[in-house]
Formats: structure tokens, C-alpha cells, sequence
């Protein structure tokens, strides 16, 4: 929460920090997955025990379900953002995924292993891997295989978009492909499969690539448009899609895997190597990855982005342990307690920008003489 507070308002002023525009990895591109990582461990303690796991299994619904809604309230487009005080939300246009959204899937998708792929007979085993375990990280390499077999394997076709123009008319633009495995902004798999069954008209309309230097005179910040832009530039993109949903529920299923350590192991020096190890696993399996060709890249939500994103997730929350559990600094950590117990509320009121949009909903005579200019922020 800490670190998505900060890149959320620095990355403007420090495009170095905020996501990378296409290919590679930046500091705001390890929030996500660290949110489903957590969100993983958290299961694990969640349903350390499941004596009724039909019981279980509509909890996990229903929570999933008001998680989803939520997001579909405050990202799917009905506030209209910071600079117009203006509400609701065209159905027709309307963003049907989004963080919380992906949050829900994934979340979904882990309680459902959890509850159904596990018996209470595994939770004072000192394995490092429990059958239901070795289970779910089979199920990650499923996952894993239908991800890249449909990224690499699919056809992308010829595609079209529109955009306002001036006044009430729109600006066609079609977009060149015809070709198999390609993974650049125009002609990827996760795209087309967005498009074909959300429908162009429901993705995001502030895609990252726009930042490109293909796209932006100022790279990596958002700029006009260079004179020989591709016509792809200005072409909705979701970053949170359906296939690229995939592998974040396997970012949610690693995490689920450390919380298991915790159950199963009872010392420290336990819990730590088999938190370790698997880390710099994924980290060293990632730089591989990336060097022979499959890049690092957070909106298409690549195998080798699952791996450097989960291993640092679990070197972070391994530090987290040793600093807090092994020597008892707990201080230092307390703000960041708060913000865990309260981060659906700190990622609505703040993430996105809901709190923000209510202070300026206050004003006198016309709408930028607001509370925000009366403190001096514009």
C-alpha cells in the first residue's frame, strides 16, 4: 500500500518509477503482484482450518463478488476524474475489469484450491511440500503453459478502432497484424482476446504504451504524438485483461504456498530457507527468461514477470518476517499494519483518486476554487 501511494503520486514527477511503458520492469510495476502475493499468504492462514467447506466456499463467493462490484463502481468509469465534477457511467462503455476486479478473480480462484484441494491432515506436517501443495504448483504450471501456448500461438488479425473527434464525430484507425507470437503494444494475443470478448469499447482508454517512444515525444512521460506515430497509439488496452489474469492467479497461488510455510513450519531458520530459496528460484528463472527472448512485461502479465514479481514478493516479506518476527522490531512497521488491515479503503479513497474527487465536490462559486486550492494544492 506504501509503495503504491508513492509511485501513484511521484511517478508524474518521476517517470523512471512508473510503469514501464511496454517491455522491462519499473518500481510501480511490482505493486500489483505484490498485492496478489499477499493476498495469497493471507489465504493460507484464512483457511488454515475449513471444518464446512461448502460453508467456506460461499464466503469466498460472496467476498470475491463484493470485491468485484466495487471495483466495477469506483474504476469502471462512473467518477470522470480529478479535473470535472461530473458522475456516471455509460453501460455501453463501461470498464468491466480492473485492479479490484483482478484481485477478485485471483482471490477467487486460490480459496477455491484451498478449500477443495486440501485436508486438515496436512497442517502439522513438516514437509516443505504437502500433497494438496504439490497440487496447486501443478496447477501453476498448467496455468503457466495455457498462458504461453495462447500468447504465442494465436493468430492476431487485422483490427480497428474509433475515437472522438472534434465535435460530435469519430476517427477511424486500423491497425496492421496478420502475424502469430508477437508481444509488442499492436498485435499480442492478450489484446485481441479482450477485444473479442470484452469488446474494444470496454477496455482502458490510458493504455501504458502511450508512453512509448513510438507514442510520446517525452518518453518515458506522456507527450504529444510524434508526426510518424503507428496507429495503434491512442487504441484502448487493458492491463488487467482476461488472459493476463491467468498468470496473476498464479502470482495469488505462490503466495498461498509461503503461507503454507508458516502452518507447516515451526522454526524460524525453517520457515526462512523455504522462503529463500524459492525466491531467488523464480528470480534467477526470470532472468533467464527474459534473456532468451521472453521479455519482462507487466501489462501483458508475461511468465517472466510472474517470476521476478513473485520472488521479490517473497524476498520482501521474508525481510519483513526476520526484521518483525525474529528480532522484534515491530515499530518500524506499525504504519504499515494500519495500512494492511484498511487497504481496501486506503485503495478506493486513494488508488483511486475517490477522496481527492470528494474534496473537490466542495467549492465556491465555481468549481476550481476548491478545498485543495484553498491549501495550496492544484
Amino acid at each position: 500500500m506504501q509503495l503504491m501511494i508513492f509511485v501513484d503520486y511521484s511517478g508524474g514527477f518521476l517517470p523512471a518509477i512508473d510503469h514501464s511503458p511496454w517491455n522491462g520492469i519499473a518500481l510501480a510495476d511490482f505493486v500489483m503482484p505484490f498485492f496478489l502475493f499477499i493476498v495469497g499468504v493471507a489465504l493460507s492462514l484464512a483457511y488454515k482450518r475449513v471444518p464446512n467447506k461448502v460453508v467456506a466456499t460461499k464466503k469466498a463467493i460472496l467476498r470475491a463478488s463484493k470485491m468485484f462490484f466495487v471495483g466495477l463502481f469506483v474504476q469502471g468509469g462512473y467518477f470522470h476524474g480529478l479535473h470535472n465534477l461530473t458522475y456516471g457511467v455509460d453501460i455501453s462503455k463501461i470498464r468491466w475489469m480492473g485492479v479490484l476486479q483482478r484481485i477478485a478473480v485471483a482471490y477467487l480462484f486460490a480459496a477455491m484450491c484451498e478449500i477443495w484441494l486440501k485436508s486438515d491432515d496436512n497442517i502439522n506436517s513438516e514437509s516443505s511440500v504437502s500433497r494438496p501443495g504439490k497440487l496447486q504448483l501443478l496447477l501453476c504450471l498448467i496455468l503457466a503453459s495455457i498462458y504461453t501456448v495462447l500468447l504465442y500461438g494465436l493468430h492476431v488479425p487485422d483490427w480497428q478502432y474509433e475515437i472522438p473527434s472534434e465535435g460530435s464525430t469519430t476517427k477511424s484507425f486500423v491497425v496492421k497484424c496478420g502475424v502469430r507470437g508477437d508481444i509488442g503494444p499492436a498485435c499480442n494475443a492478450v489484446g485481441m482476446i479482450d477485444r473479442k470478448i470484452l469488446g474494444i469499447q470496454h477496455l482502458h482508454r490510458r493504455p501504458v504504451y502511450e508512453r512509448t517512444k513510438q507514442c510520446s515525444i517525452d518518453s518515458p512521460a506522456s507527450g504529444p504524438l510524434p508526426f510518424d506515430a503507428p496507429s495503434w497509439c491512442q487504441a484502448p488496452f487493458d492491463p488487467e485483461g482476461l488472459l493476463s489474469s491467468v498468470m496473476a492467479i498464479v502470482t495469488c497461488l505462490i503466495g498461498l504456498q509461503f503461507g503454507h510455510v508458516i502452518i507447516q513450519m515451526k522454526h524460524h531458520y525453517d520457515r526462512i530457507i523455504h522462503w529463500v530459496i524459492p525466491s531467488l528460484f523464480l528470480i534467477a528463472l526470470a532472468c533467464i527468461m527474459e534473456a532468451t527472448g521472453m521479455q519482462i512485461n507487466k501489462s501483458l502479465y508475461t511468465v517472466s514477470y510472474t517470476c521476478i514479481t513473485a520472488g521479490a514478493a517473497g524476498m520482501l516479506f521474508t525481510a519483513t518476517y526476520v526484521l518483525v518476527d525474529v528480532f522484534g522490531y515491530r515499530r518500524p512497521t506499525l504504519a504499515m499494519e494500519w495500512l494492511g488491515k484498511h487497504a481496501l479503503m486506503v485503495y478506493i479513497l486513494i488508488g483511486c483518486n475517490i477522496l481527492p474527487v470528494l474534496v473537490q465536490g466542495f467549492y465556491w462559486e465555481e468549481p476550481r476554487n476548491n478545498l485543495l486550492r484553498l491549501i495550496g494544492i492544484h
